[in-house]
């Protein structure tokens, strides 16, 4: 039996994957093969021996020990694309609200509470002040084009909107899901300068941090709208300000607010909804689960955040990985000793992410049981070689 901690409220959905004939899903479990999570602070913890992988259902990772685990062979996963949706249809609604005032004019509705027979007059009279336009045939610059940034152009095209977008590092998995109309921006600075309304789809680095700033605000269309669902500190706040009260961003609508922008006019500050769906959540358990299952199984590797995607399909036959520094001779020095015990290899792959690689083996001919910890034992005095598992 293998046991899996869930460290939070996980939709049962996901944890109905751990079939229970092979698994104990255990709050209290002392020693996992697997965790799997949400929000919890891992920080703290100690991770148990046996503690093979794990999954984080949701797409960020700042809550784990990323860089202990992978010291320690511990293969963390996230969900990419499982809350994508639901971000999508809330990027779309404030396109929608923001350019149309809803927000603020449902907001000066609800001052007119009292006025009795009045109201309708009022209405009528006030709503001048409320007037929008229609995205119809406005430009939209969608900065990333993953996950979400592609449903967005998608769909903002299917609106009648223009869509530009700009991403150096687009996977060819996006590109094929990627409508053809939308145009291809070369650089940055031409989303900057060419569009009504910016939303961003990128993960905060050292290189994007601040990317919203006095340069970039510089090459903006006046009234212009831009939408952060990413992360809040992508915006230099105080560059932000004064461009809000120039008129170079006409709204800043935000998923992430704070005290500096709750007091700037002109900010939709939204408390963190991009993916609070109940699709979501059971879309990113459910994601989780499976690759956590996958891996306790066969070892294969799918949306790791420390180490390279490896899929081999599982026959059933004898399979070793191993976790280890991405250094030379490693794959030499693991095969002699295969060799040694005279084994023979059906298939292998090797595949290394950052400092960490990890090599999975698939053996032809039948492995004794009394071998395999002697085995394993022999490769794990390989200098560099972090854990060794043998399905």
């Amino acid at each position: 039996m293998y046991a899996i901690k869930p460290l939070n409220n996980i939709a049962k959905c996901g944890l109905d994957v751990f079939n229970k004939d092979l698994y104990e899903v255990n709050d209290q479990s002392e020693n996992p093969d697997g965790i799997i999570l949400r929000s919890f602070n891992m920080h703290d913890m100690e991770f148990p021996e046996n503690l093979k992988g794990i999954a984080r259902a949701g797409a960020g990772v700042n809550n784990i020990p990323v860089q202990s685990c992978s010291e320690k062979g511990i293969v963390v996963f996230n969900t990419p694309g499982a809350n994508a949706n639901a971000v999508k249809e809330l990027v779309l609604a404030t396109i929608l609200a923001s350019s149309r005032n809803l927000i603020d004019g449902v907001s000066w509705v609800k001052t007119l509470e009292g006025e009795g027979e009045k109201v309708p007059k009022l209405v009528e009279a006030g709503k001048k002040e409320f007037v929008g336009r229609e995205i119809a045939g406005k430009t939209l610059g969608v900065i990333g084009l993953g996950a979400v940034g592609a449903l967005v152009a998608n769909s903002a095209l299917a609106l009648d909107m223009e869509v530009m977008g700009f991403d150096p590092f687009i996977s060819v998995d996006t590109a094929w899901n990627l409508s053809r109309n939308v145009q291809r921006a070369m650089t940055i600075e031409q989303i900057f300068s060419s569009c009504d309304f910016i939303t961003v789809h990128v993960p905060l680095t050292e290189q994007t941090r601040g990317m919203f700033n006095k340069e970039a605000f510089s090459l903006m269309k006046n009234n212009v709208k831009i939408l952060n669902f990413s992360r809040g500190e992508l915006a230099n706040e105080e560059d932000l300000k004064a461009a809000i009260e120039s008129g170079i961003v006409g709204k800043y609508i935000t998923d992430f607010p704070n005290e500096n922008v709750i007091n700037m006019k002109n900010v939709i500050a939204i408390p963190h909804l991009g993916a609070s769906t109940k699709e979501s959540e059971e879309n990113c358990a459910i994601m989780a689960a499976r690759q956590l299952k996958n891996y306790i199984e066969t070892g294969n590797i799918k949306n790791s955040v420390n180490f390279a995607n490896v899929e081999l399909p599982y026959v059933g036959k004898r399979r070793i990985t191993i976790a280890h520094h991405n250094v030379p001779n490693m794959v030499g020095q693991i095969t002699a000793i295969l060799a040694h015990y005279h084994l023979n290899i059906a298939d292998m792959l090797n595949r290394s992410k950052g400092e960490f690689a990890y090599t999975l083996i698939d053996i032809d001919n039948e492995v004794e049981d009394a071998i395999v910890p002697e085995l394993k034992e022999k490769i794990k005095t390989v200098s560099g070689v972090v854990r060794v598992r043998v399905i």
